[in-house]
Protein backbone atom coordinates (compact mmCIF):
# COMPACT_ATOMS: atom_id res chain seq x y z
CA UNK A 1 0.00 0.00 0.00
CA UNK A 2 1.50 3.35 -1.05
CA UNK A 3 1.98 6.25 1.30
CA UNK A 4 -0.77 8.23 -0.41
CA UNK A 5 -3.34 5.50 0.30
CA UNK A 6 -2.51 5.70 4.02
CA UNK A 7 -3.03 9.46 4.17
CA UNK A 8 -6.40 11.07 4.95
CA UNK A 9 -7.18 14.71 4.19
CA UNK A 10 -9.56 15.91 6.90
CA UNK A 11 -11.43 19.03 5.78
CA UNK A 12 -13.17 20.97 8.56
CA UNK A 13 -15.95 23.49 7.98
CA UNK A 14 -17.97 25.44 10.50
CA UNK A 15 -17.32 26.27 14.13
CA UNK A 16 -14.65 25.46 16.69
CA UNK A 17 -16.76 22.56 17.97
CA UNK A 18 -16.30 20.90 14.58
CA UNK A 19 -12.55 21.48 14.87
CA UNK A 20 -12.51 19.41 18.06
CA UNK A 21 -14.46 16.59 16.37
CA UNK A 22 -11.98 16.53 13.48
CA UNK A 23 -9.03 16.50 15.85
CA UNK A 24 -10.47 13.50 17.71
CA UNK A 25 -10.93 11.56 14.46
CA UNK A 26 -7.41 12.48 13.34
CA UNK A 27 -5.93 11.09 16.57
CA UNK A 28 -7.78 7.80 16.09
CA UNK A 29 -6.47 7.56 12.52
CA UNK A 30 -2.84 8.25 13.45
CA UNK A 31 -3.03 5.59 16.15
CA UNK A 32 -3.76 3.04 13.39
CA UNK A 33 -0.81 4.12 11.26
CA UNK A 34 -2.56 6.59 8.98
CA UNK A 35 -1.00 9.92 8.13
CA UNK A 36 -3.36 12.88 8.25
CA UNK A 37 -3.36 16.31 6.67
CA UNK A 38 -5.83 19.06 7.49
CA UNK A 39 -7.64 21.30 5.00
CA UNK A 40 -5.14 20.47 2.27
CA UNK A 41 -5.75 21.62 -1.32
CA UNK A 42 -2.95 19.37 -2.57
CA UNK A 43 -4.76 16.36 -4.03
CA UNK A 44 -1.49 14.50 -4.52
CA UNK A 45 -1.06 14.08 -0.77
CA UNK A 46 -3.95 11.73 -0.01
CA UNK A 47 -6.44 9.42 -1.64
CA UNK A 48 -9.10 9.58 1.09
CA UNK A 49 -10.93 12.80 1.93
CA UNK A 50 -13.05 13.18 5.07
CA UNK A 51 -15.23 16.31 5.11
CA UNK A 52 -16.62 17.58 8.42
CA UNK A 53 -19.62 19.71 7.45
CA UNK A 54 -21.61 22.58 8.96
CA UNK A 55 -25.39 22.79 8.68
CA UNK A 56 -26.18 25.72 10.97
CA UNK A 57 -27.29 28.46 8.56
CA UNK A 58 -27.82 28.84 4.83
CA UNK A 59 -24.39 30.18 3.94
CA UNK A 60 -22.65 27.44 5.93
CA UNK A 61 -24.71 24.74 4.25
CA UNK A 62 -23.86 26.13 0.82
CA UNK A 63 -20.15 26.18 1.67
CA UNK A 64 -20.32 22.54 2.80
CA UNK A 65 -22.12 21.43 -0.36
CA UNK A 66 -19.64 23.30 -2.57
CA UNK A 67 -16.75 21.58 -0.78
CA UNK A 68 -18.33 18.15 -1.25
CA UNK A 69 -18.89 18.83 -4.95
CA UNK A 70 -15.31 20.04 -5.37
CA UNK A 71 -13.88 16.77 -4.09
CA UNK A 72 -16.53 14.76 -5.95
CA UNK A 73 -15.14 16.23 -9.19
CA UNK A 74 -11.62 15.27 -8.10
CA UNK A 75 -12.82 11.72 -7.51
CA UNK A 76 -14.43 11.58 -10.96
CA UNK A 77 -11.13 12.60 -12.53
CA UNK A 78 -9.26 9.90 -10.61
CA UNK A 79 -7.29 12.23 -8.32
CA UNK A 80 -8.71 10.71 -5.14
CA UNK A 81 -10.30 7.34 -4.41
CA UNK A 82 -12.79 7.82 -1.57
CA UNK A 83 -14.81 10.61 0.03
CA UNK A 84 -16.59 10.37 3.35
CA UNK A 85 -18.78 13.13 4.81
CA UNK A 86 -19.81 13.62 8.42
CA UNK A 87 -20.94 16.42 10.72
CA UNK A 88 -23.99 18.66 10.98
CA UNK A 89 -25.05 18.84 7.32
CA UNK A 90 -24.70 15.10 6.94
CA UNK A 91 -26.66 14.53 10.15
CA UNK A 92 -29.58 16.62 8.92
CA UNK A 93 -29.73 15.78 5.24
CA UNK A 94 -28.17 12.33 4.95
CA UNK A 95 -30.92 10.79 2.79
CA UNK A 96 -31.15 13.76 0.42
CA UNK A 97 -27.37 13.99 0.06
CA UNK A 98 -27.00 10.25 -0.51
CA UNK A 99 -29.62 10.37 -3.27
CA UNK A 100 -28.10 13.41 -4.98
CA UNK A 101 -24.43 12.48 -4.59
CA UNK A 102 -24.02 8.72 -5.17
CA UNK A 103 -20.29 9.21 -5.82
CA UNK A 104 -19.76 9.91 -2.09
CA UNK A 105 -18.70 6.72 -0.27
CA UNK A 106 -20.55 7.42 2.95
CA UNK A 107 -22.50 10.03 4.93
CA UNK A 108 -22.35 9.97 8.74
CA UNK A 109 -23.90 12.00 11.56
CA UNK A 110 -22.35 13.99 14.37
CA UNK A 111 -22.42 11.09 16.83
CA UNK A 112 -20.86 8.52 14.51
CA UNK A 113 -17.17 9.34 14.89
CA UNK A 114 -16.46 5.72 15.83
CA UNK A 115 -18.12 4.50 12.63
CA UNK A 116 -16.24 7.06 10.54
CA UNK A 117 -12.91 5.85 11.92
CA UNK A 118 -13.77 2.22 11.24
CA UNK A 119 -15.07 2.72 7.69
CA UNK A 120 -11.81 4.43 6.75
CA UNK A 121 -10.02 1.28 7.90
CA UNK A 122 -8.68 2.31 11.29
CA UNK A 123 -9.30 0.81 14.71
CA UNK A 124 -11.29 2.94 17.16
CA UNK A 125 -9.52 3.00 20.53
CA UNK A 126 -11.68 4.04 23.49
CA UNK A 127 -8.60 4.85 25.55
CA UNK A 128 -7.79 7.70 23.15
CA UNK A 129 -11.13 9.43 23.77
CA UNK A 130 -9.48 12.44 25.44
CA UNK A 131 -6.64 12.74 22.90
CA UNK A 132 -6.51 14.84 19.72
CA UNK A 133 -4.22 15.80 16.85
CA UNK A 134 -4.22 19.58 17.10
CA UNK A 135 -4.98 21.61 13.99
CA UNK A 136 -4.52 24.89 15.83
CA UNK A 137 -1.10 26.37 16.60
CA UNK A 138 0.61 24.34 19.32
CA UNK A 139 0.05 26.92 22.06
CA UNK A 140 -3.74 27.10 22.09
CA UNK A 141 -6.56 24.59 21.82
CA UNK A 142 -10.32 24.38 22.10
CA UNK A 143 -11.84 22.38 24.94
CA UNK A 144 -15.40 21.23 24.21
CA UNK A 145 -17.14 20.69 27.54
CA UNK A 146 -20.58 19.61 26.35
CA UNK A 147 -22.62 18.64 23.31
CA UNK A 148 -25.99 19.87 22.11
CA UNK A 149 -28.36 22.45 23.59
CA UNK A 150 -31.64 22.37 25.52
CA UNK A 151 -32.83 25.96 25.07
CA UNK A 152 -34.80 25.69 21.81
CA UNK A 153 -34.30 29.20 20.44
CA UNK A 154 -36.67 29.83 17.54
CA UNK A 155 -34.03 30.20 14.82
CA UNK A 156 -31.58 27.51 15.88
CA UNK A 157 -31.31 24.00 14.41
CA UNK A 158 -28.59 22.81 16.80
CA UNK A 159 -30.97 20.84 19.09
CA UNK A 160 -32.36 19.14 15.97
CA UNK A 161 -28.84 18.25 14.82
CA UNK A 162 -26.92 17.56 18.00
CA UNK A 163 -29.69 16.90 20.51
CA UNK A 164 -30.17 18.25 24.02
CA UNK A 165 -27.35 19.47 26.24
CA UNK A 166 -25.03 16.69 27.43
CA UNK A 167 -22.13 17.70 29.68
CA UNK A 168 -18.85 15.81 29.75
CA UNK A 169 -17.63 14.63 33.12
CA UNK A 170 -15.28 17.04 34.84
CA UNK A 171 -12.57 14.45 35.45
CA UNK A 172 -12.43 13.65 31.72
CA UNK A 173 -12.11 17.32 30.85
CA UNK A 174 -9.29 17.78 33.35
CA UNK A 175 -7.44 14.77 31.89
CA UNK A 176 -7.86 16.14 28.36
CA UNK A 177 -6.63 19.57 29.43
CA UNK A 178 -3.61 18.00 31.17
CA UNK A 179 -2.74 16.13 27.97
CA UNK A 180 -3.06 19.36 25.99
CA UNK A 181 -0.78 21.15 28.45
CA UNK A 182 1.83 18.42 28.03
CA UNK A 183 1.70 19.06 24.27
CA UNK A 184 2.59 22.71 24.90
CA UNK A 185 -0.87 24.28 24.99
CA UNK A 186 -0.87 27.42 27.12
CA UNK A 187 -4.31 28.79 26.30
CA UNK A 188 -7.55 26.82 26.63
CA UNK A 189 -10.62 28.13 24.82
CA UNK A 190 -13.61 26.59 26.56
CA UNK A 191 -16.49 26.00 24.15
CA UNK A 192 -20.00 24.55 24.16
CA UNK A 193 -23.33 25.50 22.70
CA UNK A 194 -24.06 26.94 26.15
CA UNK A 195 -21.01 26.82 28.39
CA UNK A 196 -22.77 28.26 31.45
CA UNK A 197 -25.25 25.34 31.54
CA UNK A 198 -22.34 22.97 32.12
CA UNK A 199 -23.00 20.29 34.74
CA UNK A 200 -26.74 20.85 35.21
CA UNK A 201 -27.66 17.60 33.45
CA UNK A 202 -25.19 15.26 35.18
CA UNK A 203 -24.57 16.94 38.54
CA UNK A 204 -27.95 18.58 39.15
CA UNK A 205 -26.40 22.04 39.26
CA UNK A 206 -24.26 24.27 37.10
CA UNK A 207 -20.56 23.72 37.76
CA UNK A 208 -18.86 25.92 35.17
CA UNK A 209 -17.12 27.94 37.90
CA UNK A 210 -15.75 24.76 39.50
CA UNK A 211 -14.59 23.47 36.13
CA UNK A 212 -12.72 26.68 35.31
CA UNK A 213 -11.08 26.61 38.74
CA UNK A 214 -9.98 22.99 38.19
CA UNK A 215 -8.57 23.81 34.76
CA UNK A 216 -6.65 26.79 36.14
CA UNK A 217 -4.74 24.49 38.51
CA UNK A 218 -3.08 22.65 35.60
CA UNK A 219 0.61 23.43 35.20
CA UNK A 220 1.40 25.07 31.87
CA UNK A 221 -2.06 26.54 31.28
CA UNK A 222 -1.82 30.32 31.57
CA UNK A 223 -4.97 31.60 29.86
CA UNK A 224 -8.49 30.17 29.99
CA UNK A 225 -11.06 31.82 27.75
CA UNK A 226 -14.82 31.23 27.98
CA UNK A 227 -17.04 31.20 24.89
CA UNK A 228 -20.78 30.96 24.27
CA UNK A 229 -22.30 31.83 27.63
CA UNK A 230 -26.09 31.93 27.43
CA UNK A 231 -27.50 35.17 28.92
CA UNK A 232 -30.75 33.75 30.38
CA UNK A 233 -30.31 32.44 33.95
CA UNK A 234 -26.65 33.43 33.87
CA UNK A 235 -24.86 31.91 36.91
CA UNK A 236 -23.73 34.99 38.80
CA UNK A 237 -21.06 33.13 40.81
CA UNK A 238 -19.18 32.95 37.51
CA UNK A 239 -18.61 36.72 37.67
CA UNK A 240 -16.60 36.35 40.88
CA UNK A 241 -14.71 33.34 39.49
CA UNK A 242 -13.55 35.26 36.43
CA UNK A 243 -12.71 38.38 38.43
CA UNK A 244 -10.63 36.58 41.07
CA UNK A 245 -8.74 33.99 39.01
CA UNK A 246 -5.74 35.50 37.17
CA UNK A 247 -5.60 32.59 34.69
CA UNK A 248 -9.16 33.18 33.46
CA UNK A 249 -9.14 35.87 30.80
CA UNK A 250 -11.22 38.98 31.45
CA UNK A 251 -13.18 38.02 28.36
CA UNK A 252 -16.68 36.69 27.90
CA UNK A 253 -18.46 35.66 24.73
CA UNK A 254 -22.17 36.00 25.46
CA UNK A 255 -24.50 36.05 22.41
CA UNK A 256 -27.38 38.41 23.26
CA UNK A 257 -28.85 38.18 19.72
CA UNK A 258 -31.25 41.12 20.23
CA UNK A 259 -32.56 43.70 22.71
CA UNK A 260 -36.17 44.33 21.63
CA UNK A 261 -38.62 42.57 23.95
CA UNK A 262 -40.79 41.72 20.95
CA UNK A 263 -37.96 40.06 19.06
CA UNK A 264 -36.50 38.37 22.15
CA UNK A 265 -39.92 36.84 22.84
CA UNK A 266 -40.22 35.63 19.23
CA UNK A 267 -36.70 34.22 19.45
CA UNK A 268 -37.60 32.37 22.70
CA UNK A 269 -34.46 33.66 24.39
CA UNK A 270 -35.89 33.62 27.91
CA UNK A 271 -34.60 37.08 28.76
CA UNK A 272 -35.98 40.63 28.52
CA UNK A 273 -34.46 43.97 27.56
CA UNK A 274 -34.35 45.05 31.21
CA UNK A 275 -32.71 41.81 32.32
CA UNK A 276 -30.14 42.12 29.53
CA UNK A 277 -29.07 45.60 30.56
CA UNK A 278 -28.96 44.52 34.22
CA UNK A 279 -26.71 41.55 33.40
CA UNK A 280 -24.31 43.68 31.37
CA UNK A 281 -24.09 46.16 34.25
CA UNK A 282 -23.32 43.35 36.72
CA UNK A 283 -20.67 41.86 34.42
CA UNK A 284 -18.85 45.13 33.88
CA UNK A 285 -19.08 46.13 37.52
CA UNK A 286 -17.96 42.73 38.79
CA UNK A 287 -15.13 42.08 36.31
CA UNK A 288 -12.75 45.02 35.92
CA UNK A 289 -11.24 45.35 32.45
CA UNK A 290 -13.77 42.91 30.96
CA UNK A 291 -13.87 42.50 27.18
CA UNK A 292 -17.44 41.63 26.26
CA UNK A 293 -18.07 39.89 22.94
CA UNK A 294 -21.56 39.33 21.58
CA UNK A 295 -23.37 38.06 18.51
CA UNK A 296 -26.51 39.68 17.11
CA UNK A 297 -29.14 38.37 14.70
CA UNK A 298 -30.95 40.80 12.41
CA UNK A 299 -34.05 40.26 10.29
CA UNK A 300 -35.79 37.79 12.59
CA UNK A 301 -39.59 37.76 12.18
CA UNK A 302 -41.00 40.58 14.29
CA UNK A 303 -38.06 42.89 13.74
CA UNK A 304 -39.62 45.99 12.24
CA UNK A 305 -37.97 49.37 11.88
CA UNK A 306 -38.62 50.29 15.52
CA UNK A 307 -37.13 47.03 16.79
CA UNK A 308 -34.07 47.42 14.59
CA UNK A 309 -33.61 51.02 15.74
CA UNK A 310 -33.72 49.72 19.32
CA UNK A 311 -30.99 47.24 18.44
CA UNK A 312 -28.82 50.04 17.01
CA UNK A 313 -29.31 52.07 20.21
CA UNK A 314 -28.29 48.98 22.21
CA UNK A 315 -25.03 48.63 20.27
CA UNK A 316 -24.28 52.35 20.59
CA UNK A 317 -25.08 52.44 24.31
CA UNK A 318 -23.32 49.28 25.46
CA UNK A 319 -20.21 49.68 23.25
CA UNK A 320 -19.32 45.99 23.04
CA UNK A 321 -15.61 45.32 22.79
CA UNK A 322 -16.21 42.64 20.15
CA UNK A 323 -19.31 42.01 18.06
CA UNK A 324 -20.48 39.81 15.19
CA UNK A 325 -23.81 39.95 13.35
CA UNK A 326 -25.73 37.51 11.13
CA UNK A 327 -28.86 37.86 8.99
CA UNK A 328 -31.73 35.58 9.95
CA UNK A 329 -31.90 32.36 7.93
CA UNK A 330 -35.08 30.30 8.17
CA UNK A 331 -34.16 26.73 9.08
CA UNK A 332 -36.70 23.97 8.44
CA UNK A 333 -37.96 22.19 11.51
CA UNK A 334 -37.20 25.06 13.91
CA UNK A 335 -39.83 26.84 15.96
CA UNK A 336 -39.27 29.99 13.88
CA UNK A 337 -39.89 28.23 10.58
CA UNK A 338 -43.07 26.64 11.93
CA UNK A 339 -44.44 29.72 13.66
CA UNK A 340 -43.48 32.78 11.60
CA UNK A 341 -43.37 33.96 8.02
CA UNK A 342 -39.93 35.08 6.90
CA UNK A 343 -41.10 38.26 5.18
CA UNK A 344 -37.99 40.45 5.39
CA UNK A 345 -36.05 40.37 2.10
CA UNK A 346 -32.45 39.16 2.23
CA UNK A 347 -31.24 42.48 0.85
CA UNK A 348 -32.81 44.29 3.79
CA UNK A 349 -31.34 41.81 6.27
CA UNK A 350 -27.89 42.36 4.78
CA UNK A 351 -28.39 46.13 4.88
CA UNK A 352 -29.25 45.95 8.58
CA UNK A 353 -26.27 43.72 9.30
CA UNK A 354 -24.03 46.19 7.48
CA UNK A 355 -25.44 49.10 9.49
CA UNK A 356 -24.74 47.31 12.77
CA UNK A 357 -21.18 46.52 11.72
CA UNK A 358 -20.63 50.13 10.68
CA UNK A 359 -21.64 51.22 14.17
CA UNK A 360 -19.38 48.56 15.69
CA UNK A 361 -16.38 49.54 13.59
CA UNK A 362 -16.58 53.09 14.91
CA UNK A 363 -16.87 51.77 18.47
CA UNK A 364 -13.93 49.38 17.98
CA UNK A 365 -11.76 52.15 16.56
CA UNK A 366 -12.63 54.41 19.51
CA UNK A 367 -11.86 51.68 22.07
CA UNK A 368 -8.57 50.85 20.33
CA UNK A 369 -7.46 54.48 20.31
CA UNK A 370 -7.92 54.51 24.09
CA UNK A 371 -5.32 51.74 24.36
CA UNK A 372 -2.55 53.74 22.64
CA UNK A 373 0.28 54.31 25.09
CA UNK A 374 -0.66 51.41 27.36
CA UNK A 375 1.41 48.27 27.94
CA UNK A 376 -0.47 45.00 27.35
CA UNK A 377 0.48 41.34 27.76
CA UNK A 378 0.40 39.63 24.37
CA UNK A 379 0.76 36.01 23.23
CA UNK A 380 2.47 35.61 19.85
CA UNK A 381 0.57 33.46 17.34
CA UNK A 382 2.65 33.73 14.16
CA UNK A 383 5.45 35.51 12.35
CA UNK A 384 4.97 37.48 9.14
CA UNK A 385 7.31 39.56 6.96
CA UNK A 386 7.32 42.81 8.95
CA UNK A 387 5.41 41.92 12.09
CA UNK A 388 4.84 39.30 14.72
CA UNK A 389 1.09 38.70 15.09
CA UNK A 390 -0.26 38.28 18.60
CA UNK A 391 -3.35 38.68 20.77
CA UNK A 392 -4.27 40.16 24.12
CA UNK A 393 -6.42 38.38 26.71
CA UNK A 394 -9.29 40.33 25.11
CA UNK A 395 -8.87 38.61 21.73
CA UNK A 396 -9.92 35.11 20.76
CA UNK A 397 -8.28 33.48 17.71
CA UNK A 398 -9.96 33.85 14.32
CA UNK A 399 -12.85 36.04 15.48
CA UNK A 400 -11.26 39.05 17.21
CA UNK A 401 -8.58 41.64 16.52
CA UNK A 402 -4.83 41.15 16.57
CA UNK A 403 -1.75 42.93 17.83
CA UNK A 404 0.89 43.57 15.18
CA UNK A 405 4.28 43.73 16.90
CA UNK A 406 6.86 45.55 14.81
CA UNK A 407 10.01 43.54 14.11
CA UNK A 408 13.46 44.70 15.18
CA UNK A 409 16.85 43.17 15.93
CA UNK A 410 15.28 40.55 18.16
CA UNK A 411 13.38 37.27 17.81
CA UNK A 412 10.07 36.47 19.44
CA UNK A 413 8.83 32.93 20.00
CA UNK A 414 5.36 31.83 18.96
CA UNK A 415 3.37 30.74 21.99
CA UNK A 416 5.31 32.96 24.40
CA UNK A 417 3.96 35.98 26.24
CA UNK A 418 5.47 39.47 25.93
CA UNK A 419 4.69 42.94 27.18
CA UNK A 420 3.86 45.21 24.26
CA UNK A 421 3.48 48.98 24.27
CA UNK A 422 0.61 50.00 21.98
CA UNK A 423 1.74 52.70 19.54
CA UNK A 424 -1.15 52.88 17.05
CA UNK A 425 -4.34 51.18 15.87
CA UNK A 426 -5.94 50.29 12.54
CA UNK A 427 -9.63 49.36 12.45
CA UNK A 428 -9.93 46.35 14.78
CA UNK A 429 -6.17 45.77 15.23
CA UNK A 430 -3.44 47.26 17.39
CA UNK A 431 0.20 48.05 16.51
CA UNK A 432 2.90 47.96 19.14
CA UNK A 433 6.53 47.62 20.17
CA UNK A 434 7.71 44.77 22.34
CA UNK A 435 9.30 45.65 25.67
CA UNK A 436 12.29 43.34 26.15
Amino acid sequence: MGSKSKTVNVVTLGCSKNIVDSEQVMRQLTSSGFSVVHNSDDLSKSNIVLINTCGFIGDAKEESIEMILKFAEAKKSGQIDKIFVFGCLSQRYREELSAEMPEIDGFFGVNELKTVVKVIGAEYRQQLLNERELTTPDHYAYLKISEGCSWGCSYCAIPLIRGKHVSRRMEDLVVEAQLLAKKGVRELIVIAQDSTYYGQDIYGKRRISELLTELSSIDGIEWIRLHYAFPSQFPEELIETIANNPKICNYLDIPFQHISDTVLLNMRRGISMEETYTLIEKLRKGIPNLALRTTLLVGHPGEGIDEFDELCRFVTKVKFDRLGVFPYSEEEGTYGAKSFQDTIPLEEKLRRAGEIMKLQQNIAEELNRQKIGSVIRVIIDQEEADFYIGRTEHDSPEVDGEVMVKKGDFSLICGEFYNVKIMDSIDYDLIGDVIL
